[in-house]
Parts: C-alpha cells; structure tokens; sequence
C-alpha cells in the first residue's frame, strides 16, 4: 500500500494531532495547579500520556514479533519494525521530559532511581533491535532475529512498570485518572488518547513504508491489472 494513501493512517494522525494540542494546551492554560509542585506540575500532562503509549507501543511490537515467528509474514515483520521506531522516539521523549520534570523537583537531572535505569536500559534495547536489523541482510534471518530480539526487550517493559513498587524508589508511584483530582482527570485523558492515536498513525505510516522497502529488496515489482497484461501479451505476439 502507498503509505500517502493510507486513510487509517492519515485518520488517527490528524485525530492525534488535534487530540494532543488540545489536551496540552488544556493543561498549561486551564488545569489547576499541582498541590504541591505548582506550575511545574504541568508537565505531567504531556510526560505521563508519553510514557503510557511508550509501553503500549512496545507491547504492539511484541505481539507483531510473536505473530512474525509464527507466520513468517512480512506485515508482521513490518508492524515490529514500525512499533520498536515509534516507541524507541517515545522512549527518548519519556528520558528527556523525565530528566525535565527532575531538576526542579529533585534537585537533579538524572539519578539512577530503579525507574530511571530500567527506562534507559529499555530503551538501549530497543534500539539494539534497529542495530540488529541494520546488520543483517538476509530477510528471513532479520526477520527471525528482529522478532526474538524484540519478544527479550519486552522482558523489561513490566519491569519499568513495577520498578516504583518492588523497589525504594525516589519516583512516584504509576500516575492514573485515580491519582489525580477531577478536574485534571479529563485532560489527563484527552492528552493520552491524543498520544495513542497519533503513535498508531505513525506506526501504520512506517509499517507501509517497511512493507514497501521489502518488496524492493526482493527484487518484487507489482503487476499491472488482468486486461492491461492480456494487451500486452496480444501485442508481443503481434511483434514476433
């Protein structure tokens, strides 16, 4: 498919787009002020959403892996490659904004709390993958490595998720509409969602351009349709 047609793709973008402007400017403008950070505390409203989807968009990537393995289709192959890029730019974003949020409220940009580490060490793995996939270029070998090389890295996902309740840790525990007040809970929400379908767009988006990419590495061209191959067979007959 022509990436600049896919209509899903250009939906959820668009969707994400207004989505996370609105609930961005919604919380710098008309959220209240955090209890105890102030103004500071507003960046929850884009760091938060980022890091939800980060993990979300690893768990796309393993499950694209695990069906990669077991189909050996390329779509699958594809959506692993599309889901590690996306999540890998989320990953970064997350390190940064966390780093962001860091210095006024801990004193510093970077400390290696179990949250942080294990958030770093996620995203050196995911970004292995695309290494890995550079490296090799045998397709099917690719495939199979990208695949188990992606379903190892999700090994860490639930160990970011957890690290703030299975060890001390200087960070909070996991942000949710449940640990927030009323009034902050629907631009909470309206940026995450915002977040999700704009990573969903761009994961269809480079899924395509991957799937394209295949093809011409196979050395595969599209055939044109039924009649225009039956004329052009007449035609070579006509010639000989």
């Amino acid at each position: 498919m022509d990436p600049t047609k896919n209509k899903a793709a250009l939906g959820f973008t668009l969707l994400g787009f207004l989505l996370v402007a609105s609930g961005h400017a919604a919380g710098l403008f008309w959220a209240p002020r955090e209890a105890m950070m102030g103004d500071v505390g507003r960046i929850l409203y884009c760091h938060v959403p980022t890091a939800w989807v980060a993990l979300v968009t690893y768990l796309i990537a393993f499950i694209a892996a695990c069906g990669a393995l077991v189909t050996t289709k390329d779509k699958w192959d594809a959506t692993t490659h599309a889901a590690v890029e996306v999540g890998l730019v989320l990953n970064t974003l997350l390190v940064f904004q966390g780093s962001v949020w860091a210095k006024p409220t801990w004193g510093t940009f970077w400390t290696f709390d179990p949250r942080l580490t294990t958030t770093a060490i996620m995203a050196i793995s995911f970004a292995g993958i695309l290494v890995l996939r550079h490296l090799v270029h045998d397709h099917d070998r690719r495939r199979v490595v990208t695949s188990v090389a992606a379903i190892l890295a999700f090994v860490n996902v639930p160990i970011v998720y957890m690290s703030v309740k299975w060890w001390k840790s200087l960070h909070q525990t996991q942000s949710s509409p449940d640990t927030v007040s009323d009034p902050m809970v629907w631009v909470l929400r309206t940026a995450a969602f915002g977040m999700l379908f704009l990573s969903i767009g761009f994961i269809l988006y480079r899924r395509d351009i991957a799937l394209r990419q295949m093809k011409a590495d196979h050395g595969e061209t599209e055939l044109p349709p039924e009649q225009d191959r039956i004329e052009l067979g007449l035609k070579q007959k006509e010639t000989s």
